[in-house]
């Protein structure tokens, strides 16, 4: 079942000296686990973005019911 969650991120591009603030919607194929949300939600925006994780910062995030 999947799952939705309200996020709102800044991705840090160095080799382009920008950085992109964004909010919005993020929907996942299933469930992200309690404990590991924050960790899982940065990693799906990473690939997302095509990004390392460690250029994805969450400034916040909620699962939507």
């Amino acid at each position: 079942m999947p799952s939705k969650y309200y996020t709102h991120f800044v991705a840090d591009v160095p080799e382009l000296k920008q950085t992109g603030e964004y909010t919005g919607v993020v929907e996942v194929a299933s469930p992200l686990h309690r404990q590991r949300e924050a960790r899982e939600l940065k990693a799906v925006l990473a690939r997302d973005f095509d990004l390392p994780c460690e250029d994805i910062r969450i400034l916040h995030w909620a699962r939507l019911h």
